[in-house]
């Protein structure tokens, strides 16, 4: 199925988000969403019928950014750990092959790749698609769900 965007561009439909699921992903309201539709802060998609799709791309620009409220309320859900260096994106792949896993995770328009135990891919239930954050610390990038 393919949709077209306002400026004639073709999208995919699988990577198009009805605007609750992407409230619900960016940690937002349904009524906030559409105020940023309206004030064209994000970039969304009309069906044949008016409804507004909103590309999994924007809702990935702002991923990191829609946290909490208030910049406590955001340093608060990121710093469970003690990592200053947290940046949250949406998981492209994840890989096991005997004890290790490789886990693929875009952020904005970056991609970072962390290498961590298999059995920590299925502790956490790592799949793509999901909302993960990279914790840098040092040489070494750790996976946390979110």
């Amino acid at each position: 199925m393919r949709k077209k965007d306002k400026s004639g561009r073709n999208a995919n439909a699988e990577d198009l988000l009805h605007l609750r699921d992407a409230a619900l992903q960016l940690g937002v309201s349904f009524p906030t969403i559409k105020q940023w539709i309206y004030k064209k802060k994000i970039r969304s998609l009309q069906t044949a019928g008016g409804h507004h799709r909103i590309p999994r791309s924007e809702v990935d620009k702002l991923l990191f950014r829609t946290r909490g409220r208030t910049e406590e309320e955001r340093e608060r859900v990121v710093r469970r750990c003690s990592g200053r260096n947290q940046l949250v994106g949406r998981i492209d792949s994840v890989r096991i092959s005997g004890l290790m896993a490789e886990v693929k995770i875009s952020i904005g328009s970056q991609q970072i790749t962390s290498i961590i135990t298999a059995t920590s891919v299925r502790e956490m239930q790592l799949k793509p698609g999901q909302t993960a954050a990279a914790l840098i610390k040092a040489t070494e990038v750790m996976i946390l769900r979110v």
